[in-house]
């Protein structure tokens, strides 16, 4: 049975966690083989995953927060 994007994308999470059972993982993982909307959507959740579970920091350019809200208030 397939699986629809929309299906895909609420089961994604669990997907990542391995909290899906073994008949919906291999329907996920069929669709992803075929679908690369989905498919990016996975990617980028497990970047925004790795990316917040990497212990390494690095500190941002003197000023940036000031620039930052100067323009956000700027644009409103």
């Amino acid at each position: 049975m397939e699986i629809s994007c929309l299906e895909v994308i609420q089961e994604l999470s669990k997907y990542v966690d391995e909290d899906v059972n073994s008949q919906l993982r291999a329907q996920i993982e069929a669709h992803l083989a075929n679908c690369a909307h989905c498919t990016a959507i996975y990617d980028g959740m497990r970047n925004v995953i790795t990316l917040i579970g990497d212990a390494h920091s690095f500190e941002l350019p003197a000023g940036f927060s000031k620039r930052l809200k100067a323009r956000l208030a700027r644009e409103k």
